[in-house]
C-alpha cells in the first residue's frame, strides 16, 4: 500500500495552464447567455417577446388542443367552435392540470378536471362546479397571449400588452394574382432535413440557424466543394460579397462573376429572427418566401415558413426537398455513413452543439455578416433593458416590409 506524506492542503487540480496549442489546461467553453437564452425574465427572450411568433398552421390549428412550446414556455392552441384561435398557458390556473386534454367549446376551452371554462382571452367564463357558475369567476383569468392570423398562420405577442406592436406584412406576400396562392410549411428543414412534421423541432439554439443566413460562404464550401453540388452550380462561385445594415435587420449582397453574367444575390435577416432567402433554383426577380426561426427554448427551436406560388405548381416545399439530394437520395433517405461524408445545414449546424460555445470562436473577415446580426440583437436587447422599443417592434400603424432579397443577373 503507498502512503503519501504531508498531503496538500489545497485539492488537486488537474486544469492548468493551457500551451501551444495543447489540449491540457483548456479552459471550458462558454455560450453568450445574453444573445441565446430565451426564457422569460432573459435578456434575449424579453427583447424576442416584443415580437409577432408564428406558433402554428390556420389550416391545422382546430378544435383539437395542440400543445405549443415557445421561449420556454408551455401553451395550448386551438380555435373556438366560433372559430377564434386561442392561446392560454397549458396548467389551468384552478388546480394545475393540462388544457391539453380540455373540450374546446363555442365560447372556449373546458378543463377536464373540474370543468372550468376559459375563452381564448383567459376569462372564466364557467365554474361547472360552483354555485350559480361561479360568483366569483370574474376573479379567475387564465394566463393568455394574444393571436392573430396572417398568410395561413396563427401569430402571437407574447410581450407587455400596451407595448403591442402592429403583426407585420410583407409586399412580396400581399396582392396575389387568381393563379397564386400562399404555401404553408411548419418543419424546421425542408432542404438539408433533419426534421419532418411528426418531429419539427431541430435540436439547437435558433441563433445557429439565424446566423447561417448571413453566411454566404458556407454556401461555397459546404453546398457545393465539400459535399458535392446540393444546389446549383453557380452558387459554388466564390462571391465578393458586402453586409449592408438595414433599418431593422441585415443584408447579404454576393456577386457571382459568372461565364455569360453577373449574378448578383440578395438574402435578408429581419429581427429578430426572420430569414428571406431567394430561391435556390435561381429563379430571377425577388425572393417568394418568408420564414421565422422560432425559439423553442434554449435548445431547440422549429422554423415557419410562407412561399408565394403558382395555384398549379407543385408544393414548393415538396419540391425542395429533392433539391439537394445525394445520389438521388433525399436527406431522410441517407444513412448515417453518407451523412458523415455528405453533410448539409443540419450537420454544420447540430455539430456546434445545443449552443455554440462562444468563447472559443476565432472569427474572420468573412464572418462580418454574423458579428453585424449579433451587434444588431444585442442593441435591442438593450433597448428593451432600458424601456425603449427594439427596432421593428414600435407601436403604431400597420407596416409593410419591402423585400430586397432576390436573384439579380445583369
Amino acid at each position: 500500500m503507498i502512503q503519501v506524506k504531508n498531503p496538500p492542503e489545497q485539492p488537486i487540480t488537474f486544469l492548468g495552464k493551457q500551451q501551444q496549442g495543447g489540449g491540457y489546461g483548456k479552459q471550458p467553453g462558454r455560450y453568450d447567455a445574453y444573445l441565446t437564452e430565451v426564457g422569460p425574465g432573459t435578456p434575449c427572450g424579453e427583447m424576442m417577446r416584443r415580437y409577432w411568433h408564428p406558433v402554428g398552421l390556420s389550416a391545422t390549428t382546430t378544435d383539437q388542443p395542440q400543445k405549443v412550446r415557445i421561449l420556454g414556455e408551455d401553451l395550448i392552441l386551438f380555435r373556438n367552435k366560433k372559430g377564434r384561435p386561442g392561446l392560454l398557458h397549458n396548467r389551468c390556473c384552478h388546480r394545475g392540470t393540462t388544457l391539453y386534454y380540455g373540450r374546446v367549446e363555442e365560447d372556449g376551452i373546458r378543463c377536464c378536471y373540474h370543468g372550468w371554462l376559459f375563452g381564448v382571452d383567459g376569462t372564466c367564463h364557467d365554474q361547472a362546479c360552483e354555485p350559480g357558475g361561479g360568483q366569483h369567476r370574474d376573479k379567475a383569468r387564465q394566463p393568455w397571449y394574444p393571436v392573430e392570423e396572417r398568410y395561413g398562420l396563427v401569430f402571437a405577442y407574447m410581450g407587455p400588452l400596451d407595448r403591442k406592436p402592429p403583426l407585420p406584412r410583407y409586399d412580396i406576400l400581399e396582392n396575389l394574382s387568381p393563379d397564386e396562392k400562399l404555401e404553408q410549411e411548419g418543419k424546421s428543414f425542408y432542404i438539408g432535413g433533419g426534421t419532418s412534421a411528426e418531429q419539427p423541432l431541430a435540436p439547437y439554439s435558433w441563433l445557429q440557424n439565424f446566423e447561417n443566413v448571413v453566411d454566404p460562404f458556407h454556401v461555397v464550401i459546404l453546398h457545393s466543394r465539400f459535399s458535392g453540388i446540393q444546389f446549383r452550380e453557380q452558387l459554388g462561385v466564390m462571391p465578393q460579397v458586402d453586409w449592408e445594415p438595414l433599418d431593422h435587420g441585415v443584408a447579404v449582397k454576393s456577386i457571382r462573376e459568372l461565364e455569360s453574367q453577373r449574378y448578383r444575390r440578395i438574402t435578408q435577416t429581419l429581427l429578430p429572427n426572420v430569414r428571406i432567402v431567394p430561391s435556390i433554383e435561381l429563379t430571377p426577380g425577388k425572393g417568394r418566401e418568408v420564414a421565422w426561426l422560432v425559439p423553442v427554448d434554449d435548445h431547440h427551436h422549429r422554423s415557419f415558413g410562407v412561399a408565394r406560388v403558382g395555384v398549379n405548381e407543385e408544393p414548393v416545399y415538396t419540391r425542395r426537398s429533392r433539391i439537394a439530394t445525394h445520389e438521388g437520395k433525399t436527406w431522410w433517405e441517407m444513412s448515417e455513413d453518407e451523412h458523415q461524408r455528405f453533410p448539409d445545414d443540419f450537420e454544420a449546424q447540430s455539430g456546434q452543439g445545443s449552443i455554440p460555445f462562444h468563447s472559443e470562436e476565432h472569427l474572420a473577415t468573412t464572418d462580418k455578416g454574423v458579428v453585424m446580426l449579433r451587434r444588431m440583437l444585442s442593441r435591442q436587447i438593450k433597448a428593451v433593458q432600458e424601456g425603449g422599443d427594439p427596432l421593428g417592434a414600435e407601436p403604431g400603424e400597420d407596416r409593410l416590409i419591402v423585400v430586397q432579397a432576390g436573384n439579380y443577373f445583369e
